[in-house]
């Protein structure tokens, strides 16, 4: 009777160099998203609130998409890096368009502070700090520190980019 070509085998299926081991195939990339309910100042003493989605993509490991939904069948998109969240989690960083701080509020505890300036206006927000450091933790395991470059093009893709001898 014919092997079974399906059947597990004892051997190694490929060629194994000294000390090495068959790699397994990669493991697909998944976004990361979370939907957090911001507070919002409104005024002096208003404060409203707003359903936001926090987003991580591994394909962009950089970067967090923070998406507000204002209530209209539009919404309003924030790119920042994700560099930027976790080191606004532990104090005052940012400059221009996006701020963010940590600060303790004593109905709602820890809290995040964003503060966005755009042409159209500006925002000061407020979202649960362990929440968010949950979410960030979770884009983390998905992509670690340092591991970020492995996700986006090679040095020698961007020369060929920048000098365009793409084929």
């Amino acid at each position: 009777m014919p092997r079974d070509p399906l059947s597990a085998s004892s051997e190694a299926p490929y060629p194994v160099g000294q000390g090495a081991r068959p790699q397994s195939p990669p493991r697909p990339a998944v976004p990361v998203e979370e939907v957090l309910t911001l507070r919002i100042a409104l005024g002096r003493d208003k404060v409203g609130t707003v359903p936001t989605r926090f987003r991580y993509e591994p394909e962009h490991p950089y970067e967090v998409l923070v998406t507000f939904h204002l209530g209209r069948p539009d919404e309003v998109d924030w790119v920042f890096s994700r560099d930027l969240l976790r080191d606004g989690l532990r104090g005052l960083t940012g400059q221009g368009d996006v701020r963010l701080w940590p600060a303790h509020c004593p109905c709602h505890g820890a809290t995040l502070h964003l503060a966005l300036e755009s042409p159209y206006g500006s925002a000061l927000l407020e979202a649960s700090a362990p929440r968010v450091r949950d979410w960030l933790e979770r884009t983390y395991a998905e992509v670690p520190e340092g591991a970020e470059p492995d996700g986006g093009p090679t040095d020698a893709q961007l020369t060929a980019l920048l000098l365009g001898d793409l084929d």
